[in-house]
């Protein structure tokens, strides 16, 4: 059902108030009822659509990354596997930010999954995040599988290894450097990509 005024379904209207939400603080708790009273719709209505609060977390993550990531670089075949695949990740690393950005990024997760003992909430919340992260690289490295330019292997042990390589470099992007960022960052993503799809793991 749609809201006359906004003309948004109440699913939308869901998803709209958990992104900003999120937006305004990464750490926050996605609770049922502070969603949907954001959000101007019942708690009945917000669990017709999203029966878990994973399933919750999911799909604003997925909605995130499909705005800020969305990857559609990888089916652009006028351009090499290697360079499509560089492209999609430097989108990745992008919301990282550099300097203060990126230091501000990584305090926040510090402050919020580091620092203090971990809750089930906080957990949860995270493993969404690395959850929705994976399944986006294992896409891309799928669409290469299937157009023949990486050999068959493993896509998900793939992924998680480049998803190491980028939160190393992420994490460099907050942290003095006496060298380019720029420099060292693309030297070690060629290197990642070119293991990756050399591969057979």
């Amino acid at each position: 059902m749609a809201d006359q005024e906004t003309g948004l379904s109440s699913r939308d209207m869901v998803l709209r108030a958990a992104m900003a939400m999120f937006g305004e603080d990464p750490g926050a708790r996605l609770s049922v009822r502070a969603v949907a009273a954001r959000a101007g719709v019942s708690t009945g209505s917000l669990r017709h659509h999203f029966p878990t609060q994973r399933a919750l977390q999911d799909a604003v993550l997925a909605g995130i990354y499909d705005v800020v990531a969305p990857g559609d670089r990888i089916h652009d075949r006028s351009a090499t596997a290697r360079d499509r695949l560089i492209d999609c990740l430097r989108q990745v690393l992008a919301l990282a930010g550099v300097g203060e950005q990126a230091r501000a990024g990584w305090g926040e997760i510090f402050k919020t999954y580091i620092a203090p003992e971990p809750t089930d909430e906080t957990r949860a919340a995270y493993l969404a995040i690395e959850r929705e992260g994976q399944r986006r690289v294992e896409y891309w490295l799928t669409v290469l599988s299937t157009e023949g330019a990486l050999a068959e292997g493993d896509n998900g042990r793939r992924a998680r290894f480049l998803m190491t390589v980028l939160n190393g470099l992420s994490i460099a992007r907050a942290l003095p450097s006496e060298e380019s960022i720029l420099a060292t960052e693309t030297e070690t993503l060629h290197a990642a990509v070119d293991h990756v799809l050399g591969s057979r793991f």
